[in-house]
């Protein structure tokens, strides 16, 4: 009986013991795991440090209404749309994971379950709102800027005259037309994409947009048609205009000259020497038949009135028509024929 006793008590020591070890190792888990967030607490909060430190000093070296290099103002929207993203943890992580693409298109569809931000980042186009949230109180050139963080017009232009809004640089596209649809005039529906302010007055939402051109009869190539203010909207800028350049596209069978229409015809030698009739097809798809009654040489041109471009001025008015010929020598002739020519031209 008393071996039994003491061999109950041993177990319940070894119990107790083994409690107790289970108990420390728990204690030392969750020290362990406090350390770890501790870590990365101070690493997290080193590094906000760092971003912080970054764009003050970048930030003040570039505001426009400090430095006078003429990139300052793009340069100081990049800083701000950078330290937009990098003091966001979400912002970051999707850009430290997917990259550029993936913050600003959006992160794929496979991952859209396990993450938040699908729908892709848009910088909202206001460094100087950046600008007035980071330093708040202590903003450097506060006078300078409302409570929003746009510039206050001083009267005068503000500093160094930049207090009023400044429009964006026109956009310059080409407008591809053939040589019909200059001749009868066409409508032509162009999609743009550009952005616009949202209700906040700062962050912007990529919208599409269709542009209507009315293609006058006659019009000439390097025509300009604008439309005023239709780039990317900004709290801060007057939207640039868009201009369309007419360009004209290769034809089959003319080219154009002003309000001219110049045609190469192939002729044979024989019908050079001897006259023939040259059928032209038009843009307006009728056949004419020029008679050609002259002996063709390399420098001869026919002209027909009226059967060219449609003038813009006037488009009940016509360039002309310029028939120009390509004359086609025979690769060999039979000594027959040689005897012949040499009867018809050389006596």
């Amino acid at each position: 009986m008393g071996d039994g006793k003491r061999e109950n008590e041993r177990k319940r020591k070894g119990m107790r013991k083994g409690a107790r070890k289970k108990e420390c190792e728990s204690q030392e888990d969750r020290e362990s795991e406090e350390e770890r967030e501790k870590g990365e607490k101070r690493w997290r909060g080193s590094y906000c440090e760092a971003v912080e430190s970054r764009y003050r000093k970048l930030a003040l070296k570039t505001h426009p209404l400090k430095s006078s290099d003429p990139t300052a103002p793009q340069t100081f929207r990049q800083i701000a749309e950078a330290y937009d993203v990098l003091s966001d943890p979400v912002k970051r992580a999707i850009y430290d994971k997917f990259g550029e693409e993936g913050l600003k298109g959006g992160i794929p569809l496979e991952f859209g379950s396990q993450a938040p931000w699908t729908t892709g980042y848009v910088f909202h186009g206001n460094p100087g709102k950046v600008f007035h949230e980071f330093f708040g109180g202590d903003n450097p050139f506060s006078e300078f800027f409302d409570s929003e963080g746009s510039e206050v017009d001083l009267n005068f232009g503000g500093l160094r005259g930049r207090g009023v809004k400044k429009q964006d640089p026109p956009i310059e596209r080409d407008l591809y037309l053939s040589l019909e649809d200059l001749f009868f005039g066409c409508t032509k529906k162009i999609k743009i994409s550009r952005r616009v302010l949202n209700e906040d007055g700062y962050s912007s939402t990529i919208k599409d947009k269709i542009l209507t051109i009315d293609v006058k009869s006659g019009w000439r190539q390097g025509t300009r048609i604008t439309f005023e203010k239709e780039g990317d909207q900004g709290p801060n800028i007057i939207p640039a205009d868009i201009i369309f350049i007419v360009k004209e596209k290769l034809h089959s069978r003319f080219r154009r000259e002003k309000d001219n229409l110049l045609f190469v015809y192939p002729i044979p030698l024989g019908k050079a020497l001897t006259g023939c009739t040259v059928e032209v097809k038009t843009l307006d798809d009728r056949l004419l038949n020029i008679p050609i009654n002259d002996i063709v040489h390399p420098k001869y041109f026919k002209k027909v009135p009226d059967e060219g471009m449609p003038l813009p001025e006037d488009p009940t008015k016509k360039g002309d028509l310029f028939i120009f010929f390509d004359i086609q020598f025979p690769t060999r002739l039979t000594p027959q024929k040689k005897q012949m020519l040499r009867q018809a031209l050389l006596t």
